[in-house]
């Protein structure tokens, strides 16, 4: 168990419409919410890239430019600050992606470590977008960590269901991935795993022993009492408007910082202090 609590900002997410939801879109905007949440705690930002253009800010960019621009302004803004790119892509055209990795060298980056059936049910039992599937084979899987290996970037595995922890393991086993292990357990997605605290103990026992891991916790404000667990059991922590936008009490958010104050405070509940970036790069091994 670490005794420092390193917690990650999921600052915007892919799907959010910055029309219904205040997300940032721009990099002031990214930037302002980066500092809200780093005078808060959190010491690694967590970024998706959205289009610049005027009335376009739902859509997702892979333009290396725009994720260029975000992370000056979010490290200016943040002295010190991790970079989480985003890697997520369904399909198979994930070259914008790799180059954006590539090119802009984040201390971590999302590794996607298996497909998903993607759904959800509305209460009219209908589907509540047409079914998708969020592919992520294995070679795919190896294009993205090899260029990671390349250019020292962390690969942050997440994993949507049980098997998919497994297969990080394996990854590991047939020599794909040697380096530092950070697991990041995705809890709450429909048809994935639920954000079920009896089910984290479980994770983690079939995680690598040596690894690092943290939650994402989506849903609203039943979700707290898994990050409140997930503290408890020497977990790295993770929320932000990606996830939720809603407190433990019910309380809807209006900014990234009202949800990592939140989780800092599951933290210090558990008896442990919040990391600083400098603290964090040790414990995840970045060598930047």
């Amino acid at each position: 168990m670490s005794d420092k609590a390193v917690i990650t900002c999921a600052l915007n997410g892919v799907l959010t419409d910055p029309k219904q939801h205040n997300v940032p879109v721009t990099p002031e905007e990214m930037a302002r919410e980066a500092k809200a949440a780093f005078d808060a705690g959190a010491s690694i930002m967590h970024i998706h890239l959205r289009q610049q253009a005027p009335n376009k800010g739902h859509l997702p960019s892979w333009e290396v430019s725009v994720s260029k621009e975000i992370q000056q302004a979010i490290r200016e803004a943040c002295p010190g600050v991790i970079i989480n790119h985003t890697s997520g892509v369904s399909g198979p055209n994930y070259s914008g992606a790799l180059d954006c990795i590539r090119e802009t060298k984040p201390e971590i980056a999302a590794c996607n470590a298996g497909s998903l059936n993607y759904l959800k049910v509305k209460a009219d039992n209908t589907w509540a977008w047409p079914p998708m599937m969020f592919d992520n084979a294995v070679e795919k899987v190896k294009d993205y960590l090899d260029v990671m290996n390349a250019v020292g970037t962390i690969p942050e595995f997440e994993c949507f269901d049980v098997g998919i922890v497994r297969c990080v393991g394996m990854y590991h086993q047939v020599g794909m991935y040697k380096g530092p292990l950070e697991y990041n357990f995705v809890m709450g997605v429909a048809s994935g795993m639920p954000a079920d605290l009896e089910l984290l103990p479980i994770l983690i026992k079939l995680k690598r022993p040596e690894a690092h891991f943290q939650v994402t916790a989506i849903g609203r404000e039943e979700i707290w009492p898994l990050h409140q667990r997930c503290a408890e059991l020497g977990g790295h922590l993770r929320t932000g408007l990606e996830d939720t936008f809603y407190l433990a009490d019910g309380k809807k958010v209006t900014s990234n910082g009202q949800l990592i104050e939140a989780v800092a405070a599951c933290a210090r509940r558990a008896g442990r202090e919040i990391a600083s970036p400098a603290e964090a790069r040790k414990i995840f091994g970045t060598n930047r």
